[in-house]
């Protein structure tokens, strides 16, 4: 029979066990998330210099005001 110390130290070995698989299993979701916010980013920034070039050369195109 085992001594209730060394059982008592077993049990809290495999909740920490289990408690650093959930911690690493989060930790990829949480990458993954990043990832793909980090991609959205950057397309959003591209697609805001497109409008603001665009919007750059409508402006220079345009003709003067009249009054």
């Amino acid at each position: 029979m085992m001594q209730p110390e060394i059982v008592d130290l077993q049990e809290r070995l495999a909740h920490q066990e289990a408690a650093i698989d959930e911690l690493t299993r989060q930790s990829l979701v949480q990458q993954d998330t990043i990832e793909r916010l980090l991609a959205r980013v950057a397309e959003l920034e591209r697609l805001a210099r497109d409008l603001a070039e665009r919007v750059g050369q409508e402006s220079e195109d345009a003709p003067p005001p009249h009054y």
